[in-house]
């Protein structure tokens, strides 16, 4: 497929329109049944609502074994010697025909990725080739932000004097005061890294585009590749990841994503997604962004263990050669992350996935400058993630009502899949808090029907039960902590516990509402611009 942009606003109509329309439509109707199904009948509402609350226990109940199984494989990943493994790679053959140890579980799956690396037909690459780009974009974030994240850059196991290319894209809206921050921050790291350069992105300059960081890469990922060819670097060697201003990647990241990269069959096709970890200033953040952070920690850790459900997400690589063929990312959506997935699945007919890379990078939990603007920043964040419902009508149309080469089933289930999961998102703890009190609310009966008294109650039992979640969350949540600032008192630890009570209120307020304001809007063509997540910098007490 040639034509995988995202039409302009003005050229979004009829079935385009009506594929953004739905998610709320769907949204909708699913709120709606228990309320009208229990104006008829009790029963049948009764028979709805304990349906999708047993369905959302089993869901919930899998999420925390997949969950718990994520943490497992972290630990291990965290702890691998990738620097060997990759250099395993350049002497493949020879590991291969070695003595194994069968036991080693971890061993055994590093010698069937050497043999896949043998056996494939793909351009040949050794440890040594692979270039990392690194791209932190910046807007109006604080030079104090932004030094933890080129510091842990810098402290890769992997020499980044040899391997890194430090890319800074810089808003010229943010004003000289940004430029200055860019400047500043190449001037002082620039020299430990292959190739350095601070990138301004103009403002206004190009026709349709959002003000966000998709168009912000966008316009630096061409120059960039303006520079590989300059240098004779083919771009089938150069891994490209997009990290937030505040991110900091585990020192293993990068000779892991190497050792991943290497290892793929038709490597040009994927993409590679480390697991997100909001705890940067968990100990200082509120506790309404403490919740939802280790919630979304969460959230990221299971996917990992979902390959066919897994999106890019955040901070994630890609080969530069798929961003090439996929024409860079998009600049008309606040969510260019996950599109970015859409766009490449496109370019390349149907031919893309995304391998989960079990080492972190670890991120800000929302914290402005004061509690009312930490509140509103961590609303408008969840709301632009939830923006991500506009790619419903994305696939929909490109899918279907454009001509292409993706195999139909496989974008059909790739779209339910994606319906799917706005629609809970939007609908999941409106329906659980609120669903079960319709029948005798609004029944036939009112509170004579036996039905309409008793459901309540057993969808509580039910909570209850799922409450074994909250405590496997507990205990995760303390293995996720990074230590504790000598600057927060033992007491910190009481409240980290007593913040869960607000995971209920949270589900609605920060879950469901966002997601269904972004649907609102997108029905009725209110479009989002990107606004960046103020961030603030933990003042030491």
């Amino acid at each position: 497929m040639t034509d995988i942009e995202i039409p302009l606003p003005a050229d979004r109509k009829g079935l385009y329109r009506w594929f953004e329309r739905l998610p709320f439509l769907l949204s909708l109707s699913v709120m709606l049944t228990p309320v009208i199904l229990s104006i008829f009948s009790s029963l049948l509402a009764g028979i709805f609502v304990v349906s999708f609350v047993v369905i959302w226990f089993f869901r919930s109940a899998v999420t925390a074994l997949r969950v718990t199984q994520g943490f497992h494989k972290m630990d291990i990943a965290m702890r691998l010697d990738w620097l060997k493994y990759l250099k395993d790679v350049d002497h493949a053959e020879q590991v291969v025909n070695s003595p194994l140890d069968k036991n080693d579980r971890v061993e055994r799956i590093h010698r069937l990725n050497l043999k896949q690396y043998l056996a494939s037909d793909q351009p040949e690459l050794k440890s040594t080739d692979v270039i990392h780009a690194l791209f932190i974009p910046t807007y109006n974030e604080s030079y104090e932000l932004m030094v933890p994240t080129l510091e842990a850059c810098v402290n890769s196991t992997l020499d980044m004097k040899k391997h890194g290319v430090l890319i800074i894209p810089y808003e010229e809206r943010a004003g000289p005061a940004n430029k200055e921050k860019a400047e500043r921050l190449i001037k002082e790291y620039g020299d430990k890294f292959l190739y350095a350069e601070a990138i301004e992105h103009p403002d206004g300059k190009v026709p349709g585009e959002v003000r966000g960081k998709g168009g912000n890469i966008n316009y630096a990922g061409k120059k960039f590749a303006k520079w590989l060819e300059q240098e004779g670097i083919d771009p089938e060697r150069v891994l490209l990841t997009t990290l937030d201003a505040d991110n900091r990647v585990h020192p293993q990241y990068c000779a892991a994503m190497s050792y991943a990269f290497l290892v793929s069959p038709a490597r040009k096709y994927k993409s590679f997604q480390p697991v997100i970890l909001y705890t940067n200033n968990i100990w200082d953040a509120p506790a309404v962004s403490r919740v939802l952070a280790v919630g979304n920690s969460f959230y990221t850790v299971m996917q990992s263990l979902r390959p066919h459900l897994l999106r890019n997400f955040s901070s994630h690589a890609q080969p530069m050669q798929g961003i090439l063929d996929s024409n860079y990312w998009s600049g008309r959506t606040i969510v260019e992350d996950g599109h970015q997935f859409w766009r490449t699945y496109f370019a390349y007919d149907g031919r893309h996935d995304v391998v989960p890379v079990f080492v972190p990078i670890y991120q800000d939990a929302v914290m402005a400058e004061g509690y009312r603007r930490t509140l509103r920043a961590q609303f408008v964040q969840l709301r632009r993630w939830a923006w991500g419902s506009s790619d419903v009508a994305f696939v929909a149309y490109k899918g279907f009502f454009t001509p292409n080469n993706v195999p139909k089933f496989d974008v059909f289930l790739k779209l339910i899949r994606l319906i799917d999961n706005h629609v809970s998102w939007a609908t999941s703890a409106l329906l659980i808090a609120f669903a079960a009190w319709a029948p005798l609310l609004l029944g036939p009966d009112g509170s004579d029907d036996i039905v309409a008294q008793q459901l309540p109650g057993f969808i509580s039992r039910i909570s209850l039960i799922s409450m074994v979640g909250i405590v496997i969350a507990l205990w995760l949540m303390f293995r996720l902590l990074p230590q504790r600032p000598e600057y927060h008192g033992k007491k910190r630890y009481f409240w980290l516990l007593a913040q869960w009570v607000l995971v209920p209120v949270l589900g609605v307020t920060y879950g469901s509402l966002s997601s269904i304001n972004a649907q609102t809007r997108l029905f009725f063509g209110k479009y989002l611009g990107f606004d960046v997540t103020e961030k603030a910098v933990a003042k030491k007490k």
